[in-house]
């Protein structure tokens, strides 16, 4: 039994036949990390199969997990003004997780925000790799080192390779940038207005990406 639950992932529920509607279905069963036994629901991605672009986060947070929903929280909320600034409609973009289920801590009353572990990364590939797959993005945006080191592997660093354009098999163009999260939870006000700017800035990169692909 040990090494059955071992070996759980997402891949263990994914659908014979791939389409957004079909893996949204099939994620609300899905067990392949034990994040499900404490998550009020499966958060998967939202968003048009003809988006140009994905943004993906970390994982679901206390509002996302309440309301299964991506990024309907403060980071969506500051997410929301990044894409405005960026002319980003986001309507035309595909919003979702490295991790869709809400991995959290108690703090009296309030249940905060806990690191996934590369365990649970790891079991969650298949439905953003899914995702990727059946929409075929020109761009995939990663907010937040967690996205980018499992979509651009362990040894990438925000910190040294953020806004930049890189090529991937996955899209034509990938960016990692700040997550809003972050932003918002900087220790102080002046850098939190730093990684703001430099947020919009890298959104507006990927933008221009866009539409240098048309």
């Amino acid at each position: 039994m040990a090494t059955r639950q071992l070996s759980r992932s997402a891949a263990d529920f994914l659908p014979a036949r791939k389409t957004l509607t079909a893996l949204t279905r099939a994620a609300h069963d899905c067990q392949g990390c034990d994040l499900y036994q404490r998550a009020t629901q499966t958060v998967f991605g939202a968003g048009s199969a003809k988006a140009r672009m994905i943004l993906v986060g970390e994982q679901p947070g206390d509002q996302e997990d309440l309301q299964g929903k991506p990024f309907v929280g403060p980071a969506g909320r500051l997410l929301d003004e990044a894409l405005r600034a960026a002319g980003i409609d986001r309507a035309d973009v595909y919003l979702t997780n490295a991790v869709k289920h809400f991995k959290w801590t108690p703090r009296g009353k309030r249940r905060l925000h806990a690191k996934p572990g590369s365990r649970e990364i790891a079991a969650c590939r298949p439905w953003l790799s899914a995702e990727i797959e059946v929409i075929g993005p020109d761009v995939i945006v990663c907010l937040g080192a967690t996205a980018a080191q499992s979509l651009l592997g362990p040894s990438f660093r925000i910190t040294r390779q953020r806004g930049e354009l890189l090529e991937s098999p996955l899209a034509h163009w990938m960016l990692a940038t700040y997550h809003p999260s972050a932003v918002l939870r900087a220790p102080d006000e002046d850098r939190r207005h730093r990684m703001r700017d430099e947020l919009f800035a890298d959104l507006s990169v990927a933008a221009k990406s866009l539409s240098n692909r048309l």
